[in-house]
């Protein structure tokens, strides 16, 4: 079914409620395993037709932050998401504590079993109102994004729109450019710092109530980190500042000589080529045509997938000026449908659209044929190996968007995805930082980022820019404020995302055979015995890098 044709009808707490209540109570009742086992059944079929209204309204609003009726409906699941998630709960705690626990592991998998022990673990009935407030200052925080109106070269633009400037060949219209984003930035930092504040308070006031010292192990609950903790982040994050920094300023020395500057300035942070960044040619509608050619040929399965998500419109993707910021996949499970949004904007980006969240749209489209819900509840450093490996899988078809300037987008994303590495570890130590430290003032916080950047970006000039060179950076992450500890499974994801491209450059067929193993096996093992089932070595080992640097490095030259 086409997505515009979907029906909407708001959940009703109290019916969701009366049915969550009824599944507890049978399966507290439950006097043999199967019986058990066709209650779960049961609960999966409430589950989705709860989670599936609440994601077409999520979509709906997201589309248009303006719109009334679904901005009256985001406000309602701000409120009623939490008391749901408390009504799961005590459904689960029911099953965990159940006679024939032994025997329903038989049936989704012990994985499954520690993911639920985790949610235990990060929620409680006593802190639903806190949950409602934090929802509610997410909210505030993504409209504020979402409605920014930037005056410049003759129209008022949105954060996404002013991208093609921030990254234009010419380096006047650069600088004046992240001159306006970073005034922009100056009028809401106010509100920005308010947003953020209550957040990391009422983030904290939640973990204390549950018993924690402070957010980051909730955090980690919520993040499902159901394999590994935060000692094996932490010797990660050694290593990236050991190994993979170093490794990254190489690579932004090359940039700068390419460019032809003396020195680098945060103008130039994300240019690649004298004569601009490589843009993929033709309409937005052509560049959709071509994805579909392009997967068309991949494989059998990314053709029926591609093709499923084309017929069916599930791809909203066009940037618009009241749209949210960023770009996300999702699933609709009544209509066993992936969802991609995503702001097109010109630039290279709009081709990552079609790769990166489509790696995640493939295998959901290829897990939610799996009969076990909870084979499609993976853990986030998982799915992004997704999406970021089919980036590079999709290399053999970039001519096809790009044209001549094909081998410069190989390049810039290489080294893109190397420069990211730095950036999105950083991100993970600021905000054990913010968490670990709560009543941070607003100033503290920029100048523990500014400080991080020394470390992890030493090459970065902000000049003397007002916002950006105060360490105001951080503000526009939008992960930060929405997905405490996010930011680690991206940079965990790209590695192993390394690891597919070398060895694709080396047997292409037998690197996409063990990447559709990996989708296959979506949440049905742990994280590290699914990278070893694959051939993937595991982020936290010592020694990790260096052999995946020094691959690299002949890649470049």
């Amino acid at each position: 079914m086409k997505f515009k044709d979907m029906p909407y009808e708001r959940v009703d707490y109290e019916k969701t409620k009366e049915r969550m209540e009824d599944l507890e109570a049978r399966m507290k009742n439950a006097s043999s395993g199967e019986e058990a086992w066709q209650i779960h059944q049961e609960y999966y079929r409430v589950y989705q037709e709860t989670a599936d209204p609440m994601t077409i309204a999520h979509i709906r609003y997201d589309a248009d932050t303006t719109d009334s009726f679904y901005g009256e409906e985001q406000a309602y699941y701000d409120q009623v998401r939490p008391r749901i998630a408390n009504l799961e709960n005590r459904y689960k705690k029911a099953l965990l504590s159940s006679p024939y626990r032994a025997f329903l592991e038989e049936k989704i998998g012990k994985v499954a079993f520690v993911s639920m022990e985790n949610e235990l673990k990060s929620m409680d009935e006593g802190i639903i109102g806190l949950m409602q407030e934090e929802n509610t200052l997410r909210t505030s925080y993504n409209k504020l994004i979402a409605t920014a109106q930037i005056p410049f070269d003759g129209q008022v633009l949105n954060l996404s729109l002013m991208r093609p400037y921030l990254t234009a060949p010419d380096r006047s219209v650069r600088r004046a450019a992240w001159k306006a984003f970073s005034e922009y930035f100056l009028t809401v930092q106010d509100q920005l710092d308010d947003i953020f504040d209550r957040l990391v308070k009422c983030r904290t006031a939640q973990a204390r109530a549950m018993g924690y010292e402070n957010f980051i192990p909730l955090g980690y609950c919520r993040m499902n980190r159901n394999s590994y903790g935060r000692q094996e982040v932490e010797n990660f994050r050694r290593q990236v500042k050991e190994v993979f920094v170093p490794f990254a300023e190489r690579v932004h020395e090359r940039r700068r000589q390419r460019l032809g500057l003396e020195k680098l300035s945060y103008i130039d942070n994300e240019v690649y080529f004298k004569n601009g960044n490589p843009r993929p040619s033709g309409t937005p509608e052509e560049i959709l045509k071509t994805g579909q050619k392009m997967y068309g040929e991949l494989s059998p399965e990314t053709r029926e997938f591609f093709d499923f998500m084309m017929e069916n419109e599930l791809l909203d993707v066009f940037g618009r000026k009241t749209k949210k910021q960023g770009g996300y996949m999702t699933y609709i499970h009544t209509y066993a449908s992936p969802f991609i949004f995503a702001n097109f904007n010109g630039t290279a980006g709009d081709v990552d659209v079609i790769t990166h969240e489509c790696g995640h749209a493939f295998q959901g489209f290829l897990s939610g044929k799996d009969p076990i819900l909870e084979h499609g509840d993976l853990t986030m450093e998982t799915a992004e190996i997704h999406s970021m490996s089919m980036e590079f899988f999709t290399d053999p078809w970039m001519k096809e968007f790009f044209g001549d300037r094909a081998e410069d987008f190989l390049l810039m994303q290489l080294e893109d995805a190397i420069r990211f590495v730095p950036y999105g570890t950083m991100v993970d130590e600021f905000q054990h930082i913010v968490y670990g430290n709560p009543d941070l003032t607003p100033a503290a916080r920029r100048q523990a980022w500014r400080d991080l950047e020394k470390v992890y970006m030493p090459h970065l000039d902000y000049e003397d820019d007002p916002f950006f060179g105060n360490g105001g950076y951080w503000q526009r992450q939008q992960h930060i404020y929405n997905s405490p500890f996010y930011y680690i499974d991206y940079v965990l994801a790209q590695t192993c995302a390394f690891q597919y491209k070398i060895r694709m450059d080396e047997n292409y067929r037998e690197a996409w055979e063990s990447y559709l193993t990996l989708c296959r096996l979506s949440a049905g093992d742990f994280y590290g015995n699914m990278l070893k089932a694959v051939g993937l070595k595991v982020p936290f080992e010592d020694g990790y890098f260096e052999e995946i640097v020094g691959k690299l490095e002949k890649k470049l030259k």
